[in-house]
């Protein structure tokens, strides 16, 4: 596999994964370990599917779920039931969920109800008990690895000796359900005009400075904890001929193809991106010591989560473009014209990516599209751009509820599952790029069988 800078330098040049590589390891009997748990739509089922397709047993956890006074518990028997049935594997029941919002000193306050005194007429002054909130964070976290070490335990007697062994890390997020935040979130990433937020308001505030704490402890520390807490059951999987994998979902940016070529671009401003180069770092760290493991920078999609960001969808329509450059075919045409099946009467496709490749070639986006300075602060004419030609886009769409970029997530998710699970078998790096040149690729590819 060829790369473009080394793992330890991603920020100046972003690592591209290259090579269409072959599952060559991992098989009947070997085990998958799903490391957070399976909800709707997202990156983690594409993973699931190849492992299962591979034969492998489907192993996971929870999250748990909380009860009406807010207490953390495992899930019911049906709970328990229907999530094993949607992974397809036995699931460990003792809730780990990640981040501290929640958790506080017996007698005190969590950080989610000192977020909810705030207002939205007073958060940017307003200031946090930072002793207060690290003895919260420190709670947390002791909860967390507490509940991991139960949970290794039982996968310990639940995995035999000599079996490769993947554990796919896909915990994000950490937003506290905070009323004063969803009003920020929606001027951050929705609002234009007089709506307009700065996202340097937020990150300077001591609110967004506890969100990116939490940030940190969900997307990223986990990681860490999840590569710590199975250091003894690595060592008996690798001491009896077996081999351990990790992976992580990452996100950095994207190379797709804007004119004639592919460019870095990215989503502005993706506040979690400090947490996603904390995962980077963990990763670096982790392969330094001889541990394999390896976040995955992917492509943008539309999830359940990542709707909060208007816009991000208009990374993912290039896809169409690279399909064609990349070889094209019958399956390519195909899926042109079920894109355009999806706009309006008079609408065309072409116009659409015409808007989208005009959107990325914009002299307003460039800056935000310099690697170096990720994640950039959003800006009011970058905003007005963003949001303007993402809800032009969407205009030109017969249902608000049947998008071109549905369809082209489930098949970015479907492609970057494969790549992943095919380069876990001998791993490039800690840090790797999947960009748009390579999923087209491996979805001609699937395509011609």
């Amino acid at each position: 596999m060829s790369h473009e800078a080394t793992p330890q330098d991603p920020m100046k040049r972003p690592t591209p994964q290259t090579a269409m590589n072959e599952n060559t390891l991992f098989g009947e009997g070997d085990v998958f370990v799903l490391f957070g748990e399976l909800f709707g739509r997202g990156y983690a089922t594409g993973l699931v599917d190849e492992a299962r397709k591979a034969g492998m047993q489907i192993l996971g956890i929870t999250v748990g779920r909380r009860d009406e006074a807010g207490r953390l518990r495992a899930l019911t028997e049906a709970e328990l039931a229907e999530a094993e049935a949607n992974l397809g594997g036995r699931i460990v029941n003792a809730p780990l969920m990640a981040g501290f919002d929640q958790d506080a000193p017996e007698g005190s306050p969590t950080p989610t109800e000192l977020l909810n005194r705030m207002t939205i007429e007073t958060w940017k002054d307003d200031k946090l008990d930072w002793a207060h909130v690290e003895a919260c964070r420190q709670r947390g976290v002791e909860r967390f690895r507490t509940t991991l070490d139960k949970v290794m335990a039982e996968l310990d007697g639940m995995i035999p000796d000599g079996r490769n062994v993947i554990f796919a890390h896909t915990m994000a997020g950490g937003i506290p359900k905070s009323k004063v935040f969803l009003v920020i979130a929606n001027r951050i990433y929705k609002g234009r005009g007089a709506r307009h937020m700065s996202s340097d308001d937020l990150v300077n505030s001591d609110l967004g400075k506890m969100l990116l704490q939490n940030f940190d402890e969900v997307s990223a520390n986990t990681f860490a904890y999840l590569i710590e807490g199975s250091a003894a059951l690595r060592a008996r999987i690798t001491a009896s001929g077996g081999q351990v994998r990790y992976s992580a979902y990452g996100y950095h940016g994207t190379e797709v193809l804007i004119g004639d070529g592919y460019r870095w671009q990215t989503y502005p401003n993706y506040t979690q991106g400090y947490a996603k180069m904390r995962l980077e770092r963990i990763a670096e760290e982790a392969w330094a010591e001889g541990v394999m493991a390896t976040v995955f920078n992917c492509p943008e999609i539309r999830t359940n989560s990542s709707d909060v960001f208007a816009g991000i969808e208009l990374s993912l329509m290039p896809l169409l473009l690279a399909l064609k450059k990349e070889g094209g075919g019958d399956w390519t045409e195909s899926l042109w014209q079920d894109c355009a099946d999806l706009l309006k009467e008079g609408a065309e496709l072409d116009d659409l990516l015409a808007k989208v490749t005009a959107y990325l070639d914009h002299e307003t986006m460039q800056p935000f599209f310099d690697p170096a300075s990720w994640p950039r602060a959003n800006s009011p004419e970058q905003a007005e751009l963003t949001v303007g030609t993402s809800a032009d886009v969407l205009a030109l769409h017969e249902s608000a509820k049947a998008q071109i970029s549905d369809l082209l997530s489930q098949h970015v998710v479907a492609a970057t599952g494969r790549i992943i699970f095919n380069e876990l078998g001998a791993p490039a790096g800690p840090v790797l790029w999947i960009n748009h040149d390579q999923v087209a690729r491996q979805l001609i590819a699937d395509a011609r069988g």
